[in-house]
C-alpha cells in the first residue's frame, strides 16, 4: 500500500511524503502507482522548472519507494502563490486517487 503523507502549516503547504508501492496490479500494469507516480514528478517538475523553487527531495526507489520534497521556509509571494497552487493541486488529485483506490493507498494530511 502507498502512503502518502501532507505535512501543512498554519497557510501553507511545506512538504509531502510517499512511501511503498500500491501494488494494485502486476508490474508496468499498476494504474494506482502510475497515478500516484505521475501527480508527484509533475509536482517536483513544476516546483522546480515553473515556479523556480529550490525544493529538498530526496527520492529513493531501491528503498521501497520513497519520495519525500520539502520547500523552503520562506519564499517571495508571487513564488510562494505559484508553488502553493501546485501543491494543493498535487493533494486535490492525490485525495481522488485516494478516495477511489483506498485499498492501495491511504493519504494523510498533517498539520504541523
Amino acid at each position: 500500500m502507498i502512503q502518502a503523507t501532507i505535512h501543512r502549516g498554519s497557510d501553507r503547504i511545506n512538504s509531502f511524503q510517499i512511501t511503498g508501492h500500491a501494488d494494485s496490479g502486476e508490474y508496468g500494469q499498476d494504474i494506482v502507482c502510475a497515478a500516484v507516480s505521475v501527480l508527484a514528478i509533475t509536482t517536483v517538475n513544476g516546483l522546480q522548472r515553473v515556479a523556480k523553487i529550490p525544493v529538498t527531495v530526496d527520492n529513493r526507489n531501491q528503498a521501497g519507494g520513497f519520495l519525500e520534497v520539502h520547500l523552503p521556509p520562506k519564499l517571495e509571494a508571487t513564488t510562494e502563490l505559484k508553488g502553493q497552487t501546485l501543491l494543493q493541486s498535487f493533494a486535490d488529485g492525490l485525495r481522488d486517487v485516494a478516495t477511489n483506490y483506498a485499498d492501495f493507498i491511504h493519504l494523510n494530511e498533517v498539520v504541523d
